[in-house]
């Protein structure tokens, strides 16, 4: 939160009991006043200006100040119990997140309403003409007005679906607009119905919606940081309609339900353009759904924001100064693979180089960057795009997966003469991709003539820095990390959950990775064709840091737990032993 010149100055009026508001009402200590007074004294600064720039108090504690000091109703909660579901109806829930504000009842004569400035005289004026009566204001922090507006619109859409089955009908206009934030309440319930459920995983940031027909019942599930979220369950009566709208917003044929079907839904909400994938499987009890939900932007994170760090980056940086070689990124499906190659992509992206990129979809458009899509409709595959793409002459190329032997070899070759040439597959670790080629039919002299590196990923949460607590490995513990001892200068940490996190002890992902770098040692074994296990110890004598050791240091910097390690990582790695 901003506090505004205005209020500095407002809490200034009253110096005579200003330090003991400040004491009495927030976690400042009298040392922390006295040395900003001396400062004032020094600097004739203002006193709340010169506490919030050394951090000994939060920007809301002067709003809590400037309250008790004008005696503004301030409260510390707020319940369920509180708000009237009628009013919230008033405000668009934009509008109550940008001016931190929610009407909570009201009377004959009056609307109370709880925000996070008292002095929005422009929010306070809306609120009066919306309402036509006197706005009482009452204050509390962004963070709990935030989760109170998520909670109680939430609530809304629920009740939204709740209610859905009764106004099901046979003859459903399924032709409505597909700008989602345009349903109207005269709109068919079915197009409000799917529209509310695109709409609250895009604000989840789910990065899938499961649709999943059975016996009685349809299940919604979304996919939020890599785990599987149940939201909620439907009489199976209103799956055909639910089916049919998803279709015609994707331009697939509704009478079809015995065949799969794959299609794509652009979209827009509050200003963002949204990507659905749609792929749609024929099973016992009708179609099964799955939306991939990608948020179009031309933002490409940067290496060290993706989580790489150390011996891994400065690996990944030197193969991006490479001129020729292959780099494969290996990982299974939705962690993080295409993220990973843009970002070396980025590095690579200078007036000098030209970039051609083969891409199922183009999930990122970057500028500078030439990207075709491909197409199996009329015949554009990989292979066939890159065979045309390499007459183009290009510095680097991307081929978004390496799926056969003709675009491997085609890839390869590619390498051999003059070109950068990356690509993704599909290998549990980096260890298993020489092998993985020579399944496919590569010759191995071609792979290690060619091949420079292979980086093997996975996607594990971070933990919330608001609720993250240390806590002792046990001995279970660490003996499926396979350590001995925590060092001295590392503390572990569990999650515990908050408001911040939506209680999951989790917000946002990083990735954990192992690098192989392709040495004259592992070059002479990819010829003797020798199987992944060997390659993996070569690879660790020659210093590659394996992904289980890369997701021990992440545990021991903070940034994830050991449950999610076990969960993500471990657990995969003894199946694969297995």
């Amino acid at each position: 939160m901003k506090i505004s010149d205005h209020l500095l100055e407002r809490v200034e009026t009253n110096k005579t009991r200003i330090g003991e508001l400040l004491l009495q009402y927030t976690s400042l200590t009298e040392e922390q006043l006295s040395e900003a007074l001396s400062i004032q004294k020094e600097e004739n600064k203002l006193l709340g200006e010169i506490l919030l720039t050394k951090n000994y108090i939060h920007p809301h504690d002067i709003v809590k100040v400037i309250c008790h000091q004008v005696n503004i109703p301030y409260i510390t909660d707020i319940t369920f119990e509180q708000i009237d579901e009628n009013l919230v109806k008033d405000i668009p829930i934009n509008y109550a997140k940008h001016h931190e504000l929610l009407p909570l009842s009201e009377n004959d004569e009056v609307v109370n309403v709880v925000m996070s400035d008292p002095f929005n005289f422009d929010a306070i004026n809306d609120l009066n003409n919306i309402f036509k009566k006197k706005i009482h204001v009452v204050v509390t922090t962004p963070l709990k007005i935030q989760d109170a507006i998520n909670r109680i619109y939430e609530k809304a859409n629920r009740n939204l679906v709740d209610t859905i089955e009764d106004e099901f009908e046979e003859n459903l206009d399924l032709d409505g607009p597909i700008d989602i934030l345009d349903a109207s309440a005269d709109e068919a319930p079915v197009i409000r119905f799917v529209n509310s459920i695109i709409f609250r995983a895009v604000k989840e940031r789910a990065s899938d919606i499961h649709i999943e027909p059975f016996e009685k019942e349809v299940i919604y599930r979304f996919r939020i940081n890599r785990v599987m979220t149940e939201i909620l369950r439907q009489p199976k009566k209103t799956h055909a309609a639910v089916s049919s709208r998803i279709k015609v917003m994707a331009k697939l044929d509704i009478a079809e339900k015995r065949l799969p079907q794959d299609g794509r839904i652009k979209i827009k909400i509050a200003g963002k353009d949204i990507d659905i994938r749609l792929s749609t499987v024929p099973v016992q009890n009708g179609e099964r759904i799955v939306m991939r939900v990608l948020e179009k932007n031309n933002t490409v994170l940067d290496l060290e924001k993706l989580g790489f760090q150390g011996k891994i980056l400065k690996g990944l940086k030197e193969l991006a100064t490479k001129k020729h070689g292959v780099l494969y990124v290996t990982g299974p499906t939705g962690h993080g693979k295409t993220t990973t190659l843009f970002a070396v992509l980025d590095r690579m992206n200078t007036p000098d180089r030209m970039i051609i990129t083969v891409e199922d979809p183009v999930e990122y458009e970057v500028a500078g960057i030439s990207q075709i899509q491909v197409n199996s409709k009329i015949d554009l595959t990989f292979a066939r795009a890159l065979r045309s793409i390499l007459r183009q002459n290009p510095d680097v190329v991307m081929v978004g997966e390496t799926r056969d032997q003709e675009t491997a070899e085609m890839a390869i070759n590619a390498s051999l003469t003059g070109h950068f040439v990356l690509s993704t597959l599909h290998t549990n670790d980096a260890s298993s991709a020489p092998t993985r080629l020579i399944d496919m039919g590569v010759q191995p002299f071609l792979i290690s003539s060619s091949l420079v590196g292979v980086l093997a990923q996975r996607l594990v949460r971070t933990l919330c820095n608001h609720c993250k607590s240390p806590v002792e490995l046990t001995s279970v513990e660490k003996e499926m990390l396979d350590i001995d001892t925590v060092p001295s200068d590392a503390t572990v940490f569990e999650p515990k959950g908050c408001e911040k996190c939506l209680h999951t002890g989790y917000e946002g992902m990083t990735v954990v990775s192992e690098l192989l770098m392709i040495t004259d040692n592992i070059r002479h074994l990819i010829l003797q064709k020798a199987d992944a296990s060997t390659i993996k110890k070569q690879g660790i004598k020659d210093g590659m840091t394996t992904l289980s050791m890369n997701a021990v240091e992440k545990i021991y910097g903070g940034i994830t737990s050991v449950e999610e390690v076990l969960r993500a990582i471990i657990s995969e790695a003894d199946e694969e032993e297995n």
